[in-house]
């Protein structure tokens, strides 16, 4: 599965908090990294495409969808958060409310006034992403590859939940704008193999038919991998 963060938009660009306001267009630094993404994935053969329903998201996808042919399904459940009454402000200004301060150090308990709470946001996120990746393993088999569209903290919670680690530890992590990060889903645990990759093709992260030990694919082998 690649986690793609939607390219840069322009609330990005005038550093607001967009949330789910209508009409959010990417900039033309946004536009620029959404044509990069043709190549950057020329070597993946996408099995399927999955996106937020906000126009950020599927402006994104656009050059994608041109090229591959690949049409998204639209999912709500990867949403952006519901920030509520702090949707459309200023960053600068929101550095001072108390609740900014529990969303960096316990972002478990942040619920945005009038909005959802982030542990919320996780929960449907996971389970949009766990559902989607069963339809499509069904559908293609094992070693399909498909791609979700979505947002910073969206992606981030899906990250954290990956790597075992409690919503509380989700700050460390950096999902920018057009990053995409690799996980593989196995029998025994999910795998992190690329996190806020902005340039290069994703080629290399197409899982085989054989891993390089002979090894099972839910195994990660000892000493690490041999780079093959």
């Amino acid at each position: 599965m690649i986690l793609l963060r939607h390219a840069r938009s322009i609330a990005n660009g005038a550093k607001t908090l967009a949330g789910r306001t209508p009409g959010v267009e990417l900039d033309d630094t946004g536009r620029a990294q959404a044509a990069d993404l043709v190549g950057r994935l020329a070597a993946v053969p996408l099995a399927g495409l999955v996106r937020s329903p906000l126009l950020r998201c599927e402006q994104t996808l656009a050059p994608l969808v041109h090229a591959t042919g690949v049409e998204p399904v639209e999912e709500p459940d990867l949403a952006e958060v519901d920030y509520g009454s702090w949707t459309g402000k200023e960053l600068s200004s929101l550095m001072s409310e108390p609740l900014w301060r529990v969303v960096q150090a316990h972002p478990s308990a942040a619920v945005f006034p009038d909005g959802e709470g982030l542990a919320e946001v996780q929960a449907r996120a996971v389970a949009a992403v766990r559902r989607h990746d069963r339809r499509i393993t069904a559908e293609h088999g094992d070693h399909a590859v498909w791609l979700l569209c979505s947002h910073g903290d969206v992606i981030k919670s899906v990250l954290a939940d990956a790597l075992g680690q409690h919503l509380d530890a989700f700050q460390r992590i950096v999902v920018d704008p057009g990053s995409m990060s690799v996980v593989r889903y196995t029998e025994l645990r999910p795998m992190l193999l690329r996190l806020n990759d902005t340039g290069g093709d994703l080629g290399e992260t197409v899982p085989k038919q054989e891993s390089d030990t002979g090894a099972s694919g839910s195994d990660n082998p000892v000493g690490g991998t041999t780079g093959t």
